[in-house]
Protein backbone atom coordinates (compact mmCIF):
# COMPACT_ATOMS: atom_id res chain seq x y z
CA UNK A 1 0.00 0.00 0.00
CA UNK A 2 1.30 3.44 -0.84
CA UNK A 3 2.53 5.46 2.13
CA UNK A 4 0.53 8.69 2.01
CA UNK A 5 -0.57 11.07 4.72
CA UNK A 6 -2.99 9.01 6.76
CA UNK A 7 -6.36 10.01 8.14
CA UNK A 8 -5.71 12.02 11.28
CA UNK A 9 -7.24 11.03 14.62
CA UNK A 10 -10.69 12.49 15.14
CA UNK A 11 -10.66 15.56 17.37
CA UNK A 12 -13.97 16.98 18.47
CA UNK A 13 -12.93 20.56 17.71
CA UNK A 14 -15.24 23.01 15.98
CA UNK A 15 -12.83 23.08 13.04
CA UNK A 16 -13.16 19.33 12.53
CA UNK A 17 -16.92 19.30 13.08
CA UNK A 18 -17.38 21.89 10.31
CA UNK A 19 -15.07 19.98 7.95
CA UNK A 20 -17.25 17.98 5.61
CA UNK A 21 -14.57 15.31 5.15
CA UNK A 22 -15.80 13.48 8.28
CA UNK A 23 -19.12 11.73 7.66
CA UNK A 24 -19.55 8.95 10.22
CA UNK A 25 -22.69 8.63 12.37
CA UNK A 26 -23.09 11.62 14.66
CA UNK A 27 -20.84 13.99 12.70
CA UNK A 28 -22.40 17.14 11.27
CA UNK A 29 -21.46 16.28 7.68
CA UNK A 30 -22.69 12.72 8.19
CA UNK A 31 -26.03 14.02 9.44
CA UNK A 32 -26.23 16.43 6.50
CA UNK A 33 -25.47 13.80 3.84
CA UNK A 34 -28.10 11.53 5.38
CA UNK A 35 -30.74 14.16 4.53
CA UNK A 36 -30.28 13.24 0.84
CA UNK A 37 -30.80 10.04 -1.11
CA UNK A 38 -27.42 8.49 -1.95
CA UNK A 39 -26.52 6.09 -4.79
CA UNK A 40 -24.96 2.95 -3.31
CA UNK A 41 -24.76 0.36 -6.09
CA UNK A 42 -24.90 -0.04 -9.85
CA UNK A 43 -28.27 -1.68 -10.53
CA UNK A 44 -27.02 -3.99 -13.30
CA UNK A 45 -24.50 -5.55 -10.88
CA UNK A 46 -27.21 -6.88 -8.52
CA UNK A 47 -29.18 -9.82 -10.01
CA UNK A 48 -32.55 -10.94 -8.67
CA UNK A 49 -32.29 -13.16 -5.64
CA UNK A 50 -28.82 -11.94 -4.63
CA UNK A 51 -27.64 -10.11 -1.51
CA UNK A 52 -24.52 -8.00 -1.03
CA UNK A 53 -22.92 -6.40 2.02
CA UNK A 54 -22.33 -2.68 1.53
CA UNK A 55 -20.72 0.05 3.64
CA UNK A 56 -21.91 3.65 3.27
CA UNK A 57 -21.16 6.64 5.52
CA UNK A 58 -19.31 4.30 7.93
CA UNK A 59 -22.40 2.10 8.34
CA UNK A 60 -22.54 -1.57 7.32
CA UNK A 61 -25.77 -2.58 5.57
CA UNK A 62 -27.39 -5.46 3.68
CA UNK A 63 -28.46 -4.83 0.09
CA UNK A 64 -30.51 -7.44 -1.77
CA UNK A 65 -32.76 -7.67 -4.81
CA UNK A 66 -35.96 -9.59 -4.25
CA UNK A 67 -37.26 -12.11 -6.73
CA UNK A 68 -39.80 -9.46 -7.80
CA UNK A 69 -36.86 -7.32 -8.96
CA UNK A 70 -37.21 -4.67 -6.26
CA UNK A 71 -34.04 -3.70 -4.34
CA UNK A 72 -34.09 -3.52 -0.54
CA UNK A 73 -31.67 -2.41 2.19
CA UNK A 74 -31.76 -3.75 5.74
CA UNK A 75 -29.49 -3.72 8.78
CA UNK A 76 -26.19 -5.57 8.44
CA UNK A 77 -26.79 -8.27 11.06
CA UNK A 78 -29.50 -10.70 12.06
CA UNK A 79 -31.17 -9.77 15.37
CA UNK A 80 -30.78 -13.33 16.67
CA UNK A 81 -27.04 -13.97 17.09
CA UNK A 82 -25.65 -11.13 14.99
CA UNK A 83 -24.35 -12.99 11.96
CA UNK A 84 -23.95 -11.17 8.63
CA UNK A 85 -27.35 -11.18 6.94
CA UNK A 86 -26.06 -10.97 3.35
CA UNK A 87 -24.72 -14.55 3.59
CA UNK A 88 -28.28 -15.89 3.68
CA UNK A 89 -30.91 -16.63 1.05
CA UNK A 90 -33.34 -14.32 -0.75
CA UNK A 91 -36.85 -15.81 -0.77
CA UNK A 92 -39.43 -13.75 -2.62
CA UNK A 93 -38.84 -10.24 -1.30
CA UNK A 94 -37.59 -11.53 2.06
CA UNK A 95 -34.15 -12.61 3.20
CA UNK A 96 -33.43 -15.63 5.41
CA UNK A 97 -30.46 -15.70 7.79
CA UNK A 98 -27.72 -18.22 7.02
CA UNK A 99 -27.18 -19.12 10.69
CA UNK A 100 -30.56 -20.23 12.09
CA UNK A 101 -33.00 -19.36 9.33
CA UNK A 102 -34.68 -16.29 10.76
CA UNK A 103 -36.52 -14.61 7.91
CA UNK A 104 -37.11 -10.86 7.43
CA UNK A 105 -39.37 -9.01 5.02
CA UNK A 106 -38.42 -5.81 3.20
CA UNK A 107 -39.60 -3.67 6.15
CA UNK A 108 -37.18 -5.45 8.48
CA UNK A 109 -39.95 -7.34 10.25
CA UNK A 110 -39.04 -10.88 11.24
CA UNK A 111 -41.70 -13.16 9.76
CA UNK A 112 -40.34 -16.62 10.53
CA UNK A 113 -38.19 -18.35 13.19
CA UNK A 114 -38.03 -22.07 12.40
CA UNK A 115 -37.05 -23.18 15.92
CA UNK A 116 -39.20 -20.72 17.90
CA UNK A 117 -42.77 -20.25 19.01
CA UNK A 118 -44.94 -18.44 16.39
CA UNK A 119 -45.54 -15.63 18.89
CA UNK A 120 -41.87 -14.61 18.81
CA UNK A 121 -41.33 -13.28 15.23
CA UNK A 122 -43.78 -10.33 15.51
CA UNK A 123 -41.68 -9.01 18.40
CA UNK A 124 -38.47 -8.70 16.36
CA UNK A 125 -37.70 -6.07 13.74
CA UNK A 126 -34.40 -4.83 12.30
CA UNK A 127 -33.93 -1.49 10.61
CA UNK A 128 -34.89 -1.06 6.97
CA UNK A 129 -34.04 1.85 4.70
CA UNK A 130 -36.07 3.43 1.86
CA UNK A 131 -34.64 2.17 -1.43
CA UNK A 132 -35.30 3.10 -5.08
CA UNK A 133 -33.83 2.36 -8.48
CA UNK A 134 -33.25 5.28 -10.85
CA UNK A 135 -30.94 6.00 -13.80
CA UNK A 136 -29.34 2.57 -13.49
CA UNK A 137 -28.37 3.12 -9.85
CA UNK A 138 -29.77 1.89 -6.53
CA UNK A 139 -30.43 4.79 -4.16
CA UNK A 140 -30.90 4.61 -0.39
CA UNK A 141 -32.10 7.13 2.18
CA UNK A 142 -30.18 6.74 5.45
CA UNK A 143 -31.73 9.65 7.36
CA UNK A 144 -34.31 9.63 10.10
CA UNK A 145 -38.03 10.02 9.56
CA UNK A 146 -39.95 10.25 6.31
CA UNK A 147 -37.62 10.53 3.31
CA UNK A 148 -37.89 13.41 0.85
CA UNK A 149 -38.79 12.68 -2.74
CA UNK A 150 -35.92 11.23 -4.74
CA UNK A 151 -34.47 14.07 -6.81
CA UNK A 152 -34.93 13.76 -10.55
CA UNK A 153 -32.50 14.75 -13.30
CA UNK A 154 -34.72 15.27 -16.37
CA UNK A 155 -31.89 15.73 -18.88
CA UNK A 156 -30.61 12.24 -18.05
CA UNK A 157 -34.02 10.63 -18.50
CA UNK A 158 -34.52 11.51 -22.19
CA UNK A 159 -32.50 8.85 -23.97
CA UNK A 160 -33.55 10.27 -27.34
CA UNK A 161 -31.13 13.12 -26.52
CA UNK A 162 -28.15 10.76 -26.57
CA UNK A 163 -26.89 7.36 -25.43
CA UNK A 164 -27.16 7.00 -21.65
CA UNK A 165 -24.57 5.01 -19.73
CA UNK A 166 -24.35 4.23 -16.02
CA UNK A 167 -20.91 3.53 -14.59
CA UNK A 168 -19.03 3.23 -11.34
CA UNK A 169 -19.01 1.42 -8.05
CA UNK A 170 -15.21 1.31 -7.82
CA UNK A 171 -13.71 1.71 -4.34
CA UNK A 172 -11.29 4.64 -4.15
CA UNK A 173 -8.83 4.55 -1.21
CA UNK A 174 -9.10 8.16 -0.04
CA UNK A 175 -11.65 10.63 1.26
CA UNK A 176 -14.51 11.68 -1.02
CA UNK A 177 -13.73 15.39 -0.56
CA UNK A 178 -10.39 14.98 -2.35
CA UNK A 179 -12.46 14.02 -5.40
CA UNK A 180 -15.40 16.36 -4.83
CA UNK A 181 -13.11 19.41 -4.73
CA UNK A 182 -11.43 18.51 -8.03
CA UNK A 183 -11.31 21.73 -10.08
CA UNK A 184 -10.88 22.83 -13.72
CA UNK A 185 -7.39 24.27 -13.12
CA UNK A 186 -5.91 20.78 -12.79
CA UNK A 187 -6.78 19.73 -16.34
CA UNK A 188 -3.78 21.04 -18.38
CA UNK A 189 -1.35 19.53 -15.86
CA UNK A 190 -2.91 16.30 -14.56
CA UNK A 191 -4.30 15.45 -18.02
CA UNK A 192 -1.42 16.83 -20.05
CA UNK A 193 -1.25 15.27 -23.50
CA UNK A 194 -4.85 13.97 -23.47
CA UNK A 195 -7.89 15.15 -25.42
CA UNK A 196 -8.92 17.53 -22.63
CA UNK A 197 -8.14 21.24 -23.04
CA UNK A 198 -4.50 22.21 -22.47
CA UNK A 199 -4.75 25.97 -21.84
CA UNK A 200 -4.46 27.49 -18.37
CA UNK A 201 -8.08 28.24 -17.36
CA UNK A 202 -9.63 31.10 -15.45
CA UNK A 203 -12.66 30.37 -13.27
CA UNK A 204 -15.58 32.41 -11.99
CA UNK A 205 -17.93 30.74 -9.53
CA UNK A 206 -21.41 31.60 -8.23
CA UNK A 207 -23.98 30.00 -5.96
CA UNK A 208 -27.12 28.63 -7.61
CA UNK A 209 -30.40 27.00 -6.59
CA UNK A 210 -28.73 23.57 -6.83
CA UNK A 211 -25.18 24.30 -5.62
CA UNK A 212 -22.59 26.26 -7.60
CA UNK A 213 -21.79 26.99 -11.24
CA UNK A 214 -18.26 27.62 -12.46
CA UNK A 215 -17.59 29.46 -15.72
CA UNK A 216 -14.31 28.29 -17.25
CA UNK A 217 -12.43 30.21 -19.95
CA UNK A 218 -8.90 30.87 -21.19
CA UNK A 219 -7.25 33.89 -22.77
CA UNK A 220 -6.38 31.85 -25.88
CA UNK A 221 -9.67 30.03 -26.46
CA UNK A 222 -12.27 32.14 -24.72
CA UNK A 223 -15.22 30.33 -23.09
CA UNK A 224 -14.58 26.62 -22.46
CA UNK A 225 -17.61 25.46 -20.51
CA UNK A 226 -19.31 24.99 -17.16
CA UNK A 227 -18.65 22.86 -14.12
CA UNK A 228 -21.70 22.42 -11.89
CA UNK A 229 -21.42 21.34 -8.26
CA UNK A 230 -24.68 19.81 -7.09
CA UNK A 231 -25.15 19.88 -3.34
CA UNK A 232 -24.21 17.98 -1.42
CA UNK A 233 -21.84 15.56 -3.20
CA UNK A 234 -22.14 15.58 -6.98
CA UNK A 235 -20.60 17.33 -9.99
CA UNK A 236 -21.68 17.75 -13.59
CA UNK A 237 -19.31 18.57 -16.45
CA UNK A 238 -18.36 17.28 -19.89
CA UNK A 239 -15.73 14.82 -21.06
CA UNK A 240 -14.56 13.85 -24.57
CA UNK A 241 -15.55 10.56 -26.18
CA UNK A 242 -12.42 8.81 -27.55
CA UNK A 243 -14.13 7.86 -30.82
CA UNK A 244 -15.33 11.44 -31.34
CA UNK A 245 -17.96 13.59 -29.64
CA UNK A 246 -18.65 14.49 -26.02
CA UNK A 247 -20.62 13.38 -22.98
CA UNK A 248 -22.55 15.14 -20.21
CA UNK A 249 -21.13 13.54 -17.07
CA UNK A 250 -22.99 13.57 -13.73
CA UNK A 251 -20.78 12.16 -10.95
CA UNK A 252 -21.87 11.29 -7.40
CA UNK A 253 -19.13 10.77 -4.80
CA UNK A 254 -20.35 8.71 -1.85
CA UNK A 255 -18.31 8.19 1.34
CA UNK A 256 -17.77 4.59 2.38
CA UNK A 257 -15.93 5.85 5.45
CA UNK A 258 -13.48 8.68 6.07
CA UNK A 259 -10.71 6.88 4.17
CA UNK A 260 -12.64 5.47 1.16
CA UNK A 261 -15.38 6.48 -1.24
CA UNK A 262 -17.34 5.25 -4.24
CA UNK A 263 -17.89 7.10 -7.51
CA UNK A 264 -21.11 6.62 -9.51
CA UNK A 265 -21.65 8.31 -12.86
CA UNK A 266 -24.46 8.74 -15.36
CA UNK A 267 -23.43 9.95 -18.80
CA UNK A 268 -25.51 11.24 -21.66
CA UNK A 269 -23.19 10.51 -24.57
CA UNK A 270 -23.22 12.48 -27.83
CA UNK A 271 -20.90 10.67 -30.27
CA UNK A 272 -20.40 12.20 -33.68
CA UNK A 273 -22.40 10.48 -36.46
CA UNK A 274 -19.31 8.77 -37.84
CA UNK A 275 -18.24 7.61 -34.37
CA UNK A 276 -21.62 6.33 -33.20
CA UNK A 277 -21.21 2.71 -34.24
CA UNK A 278 -17.64 2.43 -32.95
CA UNK A 279 -18.79 3.96 -29.66
CA UNK A 280 -21.55 1.36 -29.27
CA UNK A 281 -19.18 -1.49 -30.09
CA UNK A 282 -16.66 -0.45 -27.48
CA UNK A 283 -19.27 0.04 -24.81
CA UNK A 284 -19.19 3.40 -23.10
CA UNK A 285 -18.48 1.91 -19.65
CA UNK A 286 -15.71 -0.53 -20.63
CA UNK A 287 -12.81 1.33 -19.08
CA UNK A 288 -14.80 2.07 -15.90
CA UNK A 289 -15.77 -1.50 -15.06
CA UNK A 290 -15.05 -2.63 -11.48
CA UNK A 291 -12.52 -5.19 -12.71
CA UNK A 292 -10.20 -2.28 -13.57
CA UNK A 293 -10.38 -0.67 -10.12
CA UNK A 294 -7.67 -2.78 -8.50
CA UNK A 295 -5.30 -2.18 -11.42
CA UNK A 296 -5.97 1.58 -11.44
CA UNK A 297 -5.38 1.89 -7.68
CA UNK A 298 -2.26 -0.30 -7.82
CA UNK A 299 -0.82 1.75 -10.69
CA UNK A 300 -1.54 5.02 -8.88
CA UNK A 301 0.04 3.65 -5.70
CA UNK A 302 3.20 2.70 -7.63
CA UNK A 303 3.39 6.23 -9.06
CA UNK A 304 3.01 7.74 -5.59
CA UNK A 305 5.77 5.47 -4.28
CA UNK A 306 8.05 6.70 -7.05
CA UNK A 307 8.27 3.31 -8.79
CA UNK A 308 6.47 4.49 -11.95
CA UNK A 309 5.91 7.72 -13.82
CA UNK A 310 2.66 8.66 -15.49
CA UNK A 311 4.52 9.48 -18.73
CA UNK A 312 5.90 5.91 -18.90
CA UNK A 313 2.56 4.07 -18.70
CA UNK A 314 1.87 1.83 -21.70
CA UNK A 315 -1.84 1.23 -21.02
CA UNK A 316 -3.62 4.38 -22.18
CA UNK A 317 -7.16 2.98 -21.82
CA UNK A 318 -7.42 4.08 -18.18
CA UNK A 319 -4.89 6.92 -18.29
CA UNK A 320 -7.22 9.72 -17.18
CA UNK A 321 -8.45 7.62 -14.24
CA UNK A 322 -4.91 6.89 -13.10
CA UNK A 323 -3.99 10.58 -13.47
CA UNK A 324 -6.95 11.68 -11.33
CA UNK A 325 -6.28 9.01 -8.71
CA UNK A 326 -2.63 10.08 -8.40
CA UNK A 327 -3.50 13.77 -7.98
CA UNK A 328 -6.36 13.15 -5.52
CA UNK A 329 -4.84 10.32 -3.45
CA UNK A 330 -1.56 12.23 -3.45
CA UNK A 331 -3.19 14.85 -1.19
CA UNK A 332 -3.31 12.21 1.57
CA UNK A 333 -6.07 9.84 2.59
CA UNK A 334 -7.77 12.90 4.11
CA UNK A 335 -6.40 16.18 2.74
CA UNK A 336 -4.78 18.60 5.18
CA UNK A 337 -6.62 21.93 4.89
CA UNK A 338 -4.57 23.61 7.63
CA UNK A 339 -1.46 23.92 5.47
CA UNK A 340 -3.12 24.75 2.14
CA UNK A 341 -2.40 27.98 0.29
CA UNK A 342 -5.33 28.76 -1.98
CA UNK A 343 -5.29 31.18 -4.91
CA UNK A 344 -7.75 32.71 -7.36
CA UNK A 345 -7.91 29.51 -9.42
CA UNK A 346 -9.48 27.91 -6.33
CA UNK A 347 -12.55 30.18 -6.41
CA UNK A 348 -14.92 27.25 -6.90
CA UNK A 349 -13.42 25.25 -4.04
CA UNK A 350 -13.49 28.27 -1.71
CA UNK A 351 -17.17 28.91 -2.48
CA UNK A 352 -18.08 25.25 -2.04
CA UNK A 353 -16.38 25.15 1.38
CA UNK A 354 -18.18 28.33 2.48
CA UNK A 355 -21.54 26.82 1.51
CA UNK A 356 -20.81 23.58 3.33
CA UNK A 357 -19.71 25.46 6.47
CA UNK A 358 -22.81 27.65 6.35
CA UNK A 359 -25.13 24.64 6.06
CA UNK A 360 -23.33 22.66 8.78
CA UNK A 361 -23.50 25.63 11.17
CA UNK A 362 -27.22 25.95 10.48
CA UNK A 363 -27.70 22.22 11.10
CA UNK A 364 -25.75 22.39 14.37
CA UNK A 365 -27.80 25.37 15.57
CA UNK A 366 -31.17 24.01 14.44
CA UNK A 367 -31.69 26.77 11.86
CA UNK A 368 -33.36 26.22 8.44
CA UNK A 369 -31.21 24.71 5.71
CA UNK A 370 -31.22 25.83 2.10
CA UNK A 371 -33.60 23.74 0.00
CA UNK A 372 -31.63 22.81 -3.11
CA UNK A 373 -33.58 22.27 -6.34
CA UNK A 374 -32.52 20.69 -9.63
CA UNK A 375 -33.48 22.65 -12.77
CA UNK A 376 -35.01 21.02 -15.82
CA UNK A 377 -31.63 21.22 -17.50
CA UNK A 378 -28.10 22.16 -16.48
CA UNK A 379 -26.26 23.92 -19.28
CA UNK A 380 -23.23 21.86 -20.31
CA UNK A 381 -21.04 22.87 -23.21
CA UNK A 382 -19.22 20.42 -25.51
CA UNK A 383 -16.25 22.79 -25.63
CA UNK A 384 -14.93 21.79 -22.17
CA UNK A 385 -12.58 19.29 -23.80
CA UNK A 386 -10.08 19.89 -26.60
Amino acid sequence: MVETAQARPRQRSKRVELDYAYTGPGTLAGRYLRLFWQPVFKAADLPRGRARPIRILSEDLTLYRGESGAPHVLAFRCAHRGTQLSTGWVEGDCIRCFYHGWKYDASGQCVEMPAEDPSFPPKVRIRSYPTQEYLGLIWVYLGEGEPPSLRRFPQLEREDDGIRTTIGGNLLPYNYVNNLENDPAHVPFVHRGTSFFQDIPQVRSEETEYGTREYVWTAQRGFIGYVHRIMPNARAFTIPIPEGGWAEFFLWLVPVDDAHHLGFGVLMNHPTPEARERFRERGASQRWLPRNAEKINATAAAVLRGELRIDDLDDRSTLELVQDTVSQWGQGTVRDRQHERLGRSDAGVILLRKIWERELRALAEGRPLKQWTIPERLELSPTYHG
